[in-house]
């Protein structure tokens, strides 16, 4: 996994956390900190929607463990 992907994926998380606050308890922890409606706010929305498309790739990479051949295993 490449270091896009990784930091696409910890604002995946983040992205779904605060959604299940909103969803839970109605509290929208991006907003809270950032204020609602600034820029800075929007840029946070912005990047975590860019991270779910990227993310979304990785749901259609194949698996590389599932490629491999087995490996032999020797029994004593």
């Amino acid at each position: 996994m490449s270091v896009i992907q990784r930091i696409a994926l910890v604002l995946t998380i983040i992205g779904a956390i605060n959604w299940g606050l909103i969803g839970f308890f109605q509290f929208d922890l991006v907003a809270a900190i950032f204020g609602t409606n600034t820029t800075f706010t929007r840029i946070i929305y912005g990047l975590v929607g860019i991270a779910g498309l990227i993310n979304l790739g990785l749901l259609f990479k194949p698996n590389e463990e599932l490629e491999r051949s087995p490996e032999a295993r020797t029994t004593r």
